[in-house]
């Protein structure tokens, strides 16, 4: 593969972290979302506002870059492994200081971490399922820095013995290139608006996810009411039909009640969006 110029190598990276970041801040500010932070209000949170979200995002476009400067056509090794690793961690320190101490996007640096990479690893220009393919090949690699830290999202997965977000990105992302990315392109041809596509995309998402933050706050009450919720959704038509706004409401309320936040699908979202992006490469934007 012919080495582009230095310049297009900086231009390209700064170009997937810029991406990367506007996706998080596009599916935070996304309304009415169930259970989640949106520009109506914290969701099922006391920790967490918009404002904050969006200043997180912000934090992570520096890590973004570097991935995609460490990155950009690599082969996916334990070197590479090992270096994207690091640098995720680094940018959760900066998310962390950003957010004083909140866990805002710490799924979200690990899916758009790998994603990010993966574009640059072929050049900056794949598709997404390409794209999700080779993030895929790196997400299997060991990488003997991590921490033997358990997250909240891992003790989940091995308390109710369900995939989590590391096994997700081992696989691919089914949920984005099986789910999420067809029912977003698919309301989009049905007329629906941007808005209205994203949301049902989020819905596809939620049908079988198996959400580490809603198994952590709500068990399996709370996942079953999440992915029934959305099928419901779906069902009637989507959130740009009137049957499909009253359940998605009603799913809402009935996250809220349960003190249950799909911040799982909540970052896969925005990693669709960012594939949905990348679909056409950098310089033709």
């Amino acid at each position: 593969m012919k080495l582009l110029p230095q310049i297009q190598v900086e231009g390209g990276a700064e170009w997937l972290a810029r991406t990367a970041t506007q996706c998080l801040i596009d599916e935070a500010r996304l309304s009415p979302k169930p259970g989640l932070v949106d520009s109506r209000g914290n969701g099922a949170h006391d920790d967490l506002t918009l404002a904050l979200m969006e200043r997180s995002a912000r934090s992570l476009t520096p890590t973004f870059q570097a991935l995609a400067l460490q990155s950009w056509q690599r082969p996916a090794d334990i070197a590479l492994r090992q270096t994207v690793g690091r640098l995720g961690r680094e940018g959760e320190q900066q998310m962390m200081a950003a957010t004083q101490g909140v866990n805002t996007h710490r799924g979200a640096i690990w899916a758009l971490g790998l994603l990010v990479s993966a574009v640059a690893m072929s050049g900056g220009s794949a598709n997404a399922h390409a794209v999700a393919a080779t993030a895929a090949e790196l997400a299997k690699l060991p990488d003997a820095a991590a921490p033997k830290v358990f997250s909240k999202g891992l003790r989940a997965t091995h308390r109710y013995r369900v995939p989590g977000a590391r096994e997700e990105a081992q696989q691919g992302f089914p949920h984005i290139i099986q789910r999420a990315l067809p029912q977003l392109r698919l309301s989009r041809l049905s007329g629906s608006s941007e808005t209205c596509a994203r949301l049902d995309a989020l819905m596809a998402i939620m049908t079988s996810l198996t959400d580490t933050c809603v198994l952590s706050r709500a068990g399996m009450e709370g996942l079953d009411a999440m992915q029934d919720g959305a099928r419901t959704v779906l069902k009637a038509g989507g959130t740009a039909q009137p049957a499909g706004q009253s359940a998605l409401a009603e799913l809402d309320r009935q996250m809220l009640a349960l003190n249950a936040s799909p911040g799982g699908a909540a970052d896969l979202l925005a990693a669709t969006l960012f594939l949905d992006r990348i679909d056409t490469p950098y310089l033709q934007h």
